[in-house]
């Protein structure tokens, strides 16, 4: 009788293992499905010049960072600041060509980084995600425009002036 029992609970050990991390990369694989979305109408709803919908993907409590250093802004700011460029649809129109979505160990988390051509040439957009009451939610999104290595030495002869400035600025305070 021990023998059986022991052969029952082993065997229940060496198949229940598998399905949870069955379960658990099916999970992940919804989740991911759910922010590409996310991210992908975040983009649509942007080129539309969408704003109720574009905003509503940002947690109330949220911030943007944009390409120039001074561009970090809490939600209400940002949408201050689009508020201009989505009433002419004068915004942006990005497409994401890679994308990598990792996982907090709750699953309440995410985070995010993507390659993505834009009217720029090639960005990287990435970012940290919260689930909301059932819903993903943008908390940070940061806009960051690429330099390809052979070029860098230019483009820091043309930036050095205006961000010099800037350097200092922020050195005093």
């Amino acid at each position: 009788m021990k023998k059986i029992i022991s052969i029952v609970l082993l065997s229940f050990l060496i198949f229940s293992i598998p399905l949870s991390a069955q379960k658990k990369g099916f999970y992940e694989n919804v989740q991911k499905k759910n922010i590409n979305k996310l991210l992908d109408d975040l983009n649509t709803l942007a080129a539309n010049a969408d704003f109720k919908n574009y905003f509503d993907l940002f947690a109330q409590e949220s911030q943007y960072i944009g390409t120039d250093a001074t561009e970090v802004w809490q939600k209400q700011e940002f949408k201050d600041w689009a508020k201009p460029y989505f009433d002419k649809k004068t915004t942006w129109n990005f497409k994401s060509l890679k994308r990598n979505i990792y996982f907090s160990k709750d699953g309440n988390y995410a985070w995010f980084d993507e390659v993505l051509d834009t009217q720029m040439k090639i960005c990287r957009g990435s970012g940290v995600l919260e689930k909301i009451g059932g819903k993903w939610k943008i908390k940070q999104y940061v806009l960051s425009a690429t330099i390809p290595n052979e070029v860098i030495d230019e483009v820091t002869k043309i930036k050095t002036p205006i961000e010099d400035v800037f350097i200092q600025k922020l050195k005093n305070n």
